[in-house]
Formats: structure tokens, C-alpha cells, sequence
């Protein structure tokens, strides 16, 4: 009997995990006269805290402090048959803006012949009532340039112009074998693709940990969206990726350098608050049932990250 994927439509004949497009990429810009413009309450992010592409979203909307002017609801990290669900629970709630009980809701009100995956984040335009975007990748620059007018921390620029061609080629080099490395490896549904993503991911671990040796972050003096990028992927992978998605060669603890850059950026004032692991293994263990049948959410391991890092010396 084949193994089941758990995306089907995303998955190739020969095993591999090939995840779809954003379908929506409509752009905010801090323009009156913009079909979207940045406005104070007029826009709500949907997201899980379980998932990494929202996690970037919850991190610079912290960040950059825009808590007051884009409102947030996050769904519960058990997600269904029927996708990710609007829920009261801890750290979750209902949907206070539109009711929806399920996020499939908000794409098919903005498109009644959208048939892909429900994914988030979202950002919903409260006024023309629809998605202006799911892509994360926008989502991340636009909260860092289009809302300043509104946000506390505007000086904050997580993709600065100086380092932005340097920002890219790490952005590619950790997406690809990194942050989908590793769900390239979980659902890989051969033991050919699962190796194929195994390899380059932890030979991209490696450099990444010689990297860090020498500067604090990745790349220039300051925190910018590539280290973001990559601490989603870091602080849930010996929770989760390390055992569930069989990515067991070495945990981010193993590493030195990793280790300690994971500390670091948890440690920023207001990161912490953004990582909630008990959304993180829920999610997991108990969603991927064709990886993890009884659907049994492990209770260890034991994870630190408020332990003194030593890297604010690499600054200097």
C-alpha cells in the first residue's frame, strides 16, 4: 500500500513535497490615493501560532509595533478535515471580525473558485471585505515599510537597502533547504526524496553554525527578515522536526553557534511572547496523522531558551 501524502496536489509522482503558491498578492502602500491603503484598523491578520510562515508575521507585527493599528486572531493549531478552525482556547479564539468558523471562509469570499489549500497568514481588508494577501513574503515587507506612519517602532528596519542583495541570496539559500528542507523531509513519502532534502539541509545547518561563529547575525551589524526567517524554523526544530519529521542527525542544541543564535533572538523584547510550543507540537503530532497515527503529542523535550546566549560580544 502507497504511503498517503498529506497534501496530495502538492505532492510529485516520485515523493517529493512541492507546496503551492500564494494566491493572493494584492500590496498595502502608505498612500491615500492606493487601492490598499495603510490605515489604522482597517486591516486583521488571521494566523497560527503553530505555523512558521505566520510566525514571521506575528514577529514583525510585534516588532515593529503595530499591535494597535492590525488586529490578529489566531486559530487553533488542530487543524481538521476541513483546515485550520476559528475556536476558543488558549491562545486561540473565535473569529471577531466576520464570524467565519473556518479560515476556508475567508478565501472563498474572496474568491468562489479558489480551490487550493487554506493557508495562513492572511491579511483581511475589513472594508472591501476580502484578502489582500497570504503571501508572507510580502507580508513581511510590507509591514516593515507600509505602516510606519502608525507603527512605535518605526526606526526598525528589518530589510534595510544596504544589505538587501546579501538579505535575498540568504533568504533563497534558507528557504530552500531549510525552512522546506525540512517539510520536504517530513512529507516525503520516499525514502529517495527524503534524502534528497536530509542532505542539503543539514550540510546548510552546518555552514549556517560556521556563519554565526563570527558575526551575530546573518547578515550585517543588526537583526534583519533573514534572521527572522530562519528562527521560525530553528525554535521548533528539536520540538518537532528533530523527531516528527525525521530530520535526526543533529539537534539546534548540538550546534554552538545555532544554539546560542536561537537564544539570542528569542531573547529580544517581545519574541518570546510569540512562540507558544504547546500550539507548535499540537499542531504536529496531532494534525500530520498519516505521519503520527495516534496522533500522541510527545511531552519532552525539555527546551531553554532563557539561558545567557554570550553573543552580544560578537557585536562588538
Amino acid at each position: 500500500m502507497p504511503p498517503t501524502a498529506q497534501f496530495p496536489d502538492e505532492q510529485s509522482d516520485d515523493g517529493n513535497f512541492e507546496r503551492q503558491e500564494d494566491a493572493f498578492r494584492d500590496w498595502i502602500e502608505a498612500d491615500a490615493s492606493a487601492r490598499y491603503p495603510a490605515a489604522a484598523g482597517r486591516y486583521h491578520l488571521y494566523v497560527c501560532y503553530a505555523c512558521p510562515w505566520a510566525h514571521r508575521i506575528i514577529i514583525a507585527r510585534q516588532l515593529k509595533g503595530l499591535g494597535d493599528t492590525i488586529g490578529m486572531t489566531a486559530v487553533d493549531p488542530w487543524r481538521d478535515e476541513k483546515g485550520w478552525a476559528f475556536r476558543d482556547g488558549d491562545g486561540f479564539s473565535k473569529d471577531p471580525v466576520n464570524g467565519f468558523e473556518y479560515l476556508s471562509e475567508a478565501y472563498l469570499a474572496s474568491d468562489s473558485d479558489y480551490r487550493g489549500r487554506h493557508t495562513v497568514p492572511v491579511l483581511w481588508d475589513k472594508q472591501s471585505k476580502r484578502i489582500v494577501t497570504n503571501s508572507d513574503d510580502d507580508l513581511l515587507r510590507i509591514l516593515n515599510t507600509e505602516f510606519n506612519a502608525f507603527a512605535q517602532n518605526a526606526a526598525l528596519d528589518l530589510y534595510p537597502e544596504s544589505h538587501r542583495e546579501e538579505i535575498n541570496k540568504v533568504n533563497e539559500l534558507v528557504y530552500e533547504k531549510v525552512n522546506n528542507g525540512v517539510y520536504r523531509a517530513g512529507f516525503a513519502t520516499t525514502q529517495s526524496a527524503y534524502e534528497e532534502a536530509f542532505e542539503p539541509l543539514f550540510a546548510t545547518l552546518g555552514a549556517l553554525d560556521g556563519r554565526l561563529a563570527h558575526q551575530r547575525y546573518l547578515v550585517g551589524d543588526a537583526l534583519t527578515e533573514a534572521d527572522i526567517r530562519l528562527f521560525v524554523t530553528l525554535v521548533r526544530f528539536d520540538a518537532v522536526y528533530f523527531g516528527h519529521f525525521k530530520c535526526n542527525r543533529q539537534r539546534i542544541t548540538d550546534y554552538t553557534h545555532l544554539s546560542g543564535y536561537v537564544r539570542d533572538i528569542y531573547q529580544i523584547p517581545g519574541v518570546a511572547e510569540t512562540v507558544r510550543i504547546d500550539h507548535i507540537k499540537r499542531h504536529y503530532y496531532a494534525t500530520h496523522t498519516d505521519i503520527n497515527p495516534t496522533a500522541i503529542v510527545p511531552l519532552g523535550p525539555e527546551l531553554d531558551f532563557t539561558s545567557p546566549h554570550h553573543r552580544a560580544k560578537l557585536a562588538d
